[in-house]
């Protein structure tokens, strides 16, 4: 038997649930489902460290590949002496840009709202047109978008995320810290239960 044979006939042995629609499955389905999503869950922070890696190139023109933008952002939280959390929330702030470039900051809110605080991920996911108070105006676009969100409670914390960390961090001259230094932060955060929220 070749060894894809053998796969084959491994994963079918393995148990699964027995339900063909969810309205007729039972509690007995769910213990099962639930044994693989551990390990699902244990695999999350090499998911999300390949997400970063993966902004390494292309440099899509700007001065510093994407990944790179991303550990001078935290770098600078770090060393402003932020909390681990918002350190994580920058170093992650464009993960989006992994799996949904044109909608980045929703996608990237997405991913990281499990696990960050829900200022964290507002901010995450509204950083776009915050960050395009800086450049808007030459692309033809209002460069007060977000203005919008005038009055919200994250607004000032968007702004100043945007004014002294991701604004900042396009330096090829600057001595960011390097992703392994960052990953154990990372692997603590992303080993905690997800939270789940509803809207």
């Amino acid at each position: 038997m070749s060894e894809a044979e053998t796969a084959v006939e491994t994963a079918a042995s393995e148990p699964r649930a027995t339900y063909r629609t969810i309205a007729e499955s039972r509690p007995e389905d769910y213990v099962v489902q639930n044994l693989y999503q551990k390990g699902l869950h244990d695999g999350v922070a090499d998911l999300y460290l390949n997400f970063l890696r993966s902004l390494e190139s292309p440099h899509l023109g700007f001065p510093v590949d994407r990944l790179e933008h991303s550990l001078q952002t935290a770098t600078r939280a770090f060393r402003d002496g932020c909390d681990e959390e918002y350190v994580f929330t920058a170093l992650f702030h464009d993960v989006g840009e992994a799996v949904a470039p044109a909608n980045h900051p929703e996608a990237g809110g997405a991913l990281l709202r499990p696990y960050v605080s829900d200022e964290n991920y507002w901010l995450v996911r509204n950083h776009g047109v915050f960050q395009g108070y800086y450049y808007y105006h030459f692309i033809g676009r209002d460069r007060h978008l977000r203005e919008h969100w005038r009055g919200h409670p994250n607004f000032e914390k968007t702004a100043l995320f945007c004014e002294k960390y991701d604004q900042t961090s396009f330096d090829r001259d600057y001595d960011s810290m390097p992703l392994e230094a960052f990953e154990p932060m990372v692997r603590r955060i992303l080993s905690q239960p997800p939270r789940f929220r509803f809207e």
